[in-house]
């Protein structure tokens, strides 16, 4: 099994920065050693988000990660809510 290559940021935006300079992607992969489809992919992603464009391993962009931070704290304050229901419940029971 061939393990899988890993590139850095400046890597790809450099590639990028080759094919919007006019160089045609063939070309551009042939030379980086790299295929067409990932030059593709790289290309795209720098289109859709120019200044977070390959953020490194593990990191997220930063909509991503206040989407994550917004869904942690909806978790637990959906829990917060659920114990406040309970309680309610419990003290709004008439006494026997």
């Amino acid at each position: 099994m061939e393990k899988r290559r890993r590139y850095t940021r400046e890597f790809k935006l450099e590639a990028v920065r080759l094919v919007e300079s006019g160089i045609p992607k063939a070309r551009v992969a042939r030379d980086l050693g790299i295929s067409n489809t990932v030059l593709k992919l790289w290309c795209q992603q720098v289109e859709e988000d120019k200044g977070e464009a390959f953020p490194g391993q593990g990191k997220m962009r930063p909509a991503e990660a206040e989407l994550a931070r917004l869904k942690r704290e909806l978790t637990k304050v959906t829990a917060e809510r659920d114990i406040l229901k309970k309680a309610l419940g419990y003290f709004a029971k008439e006494p026997q």
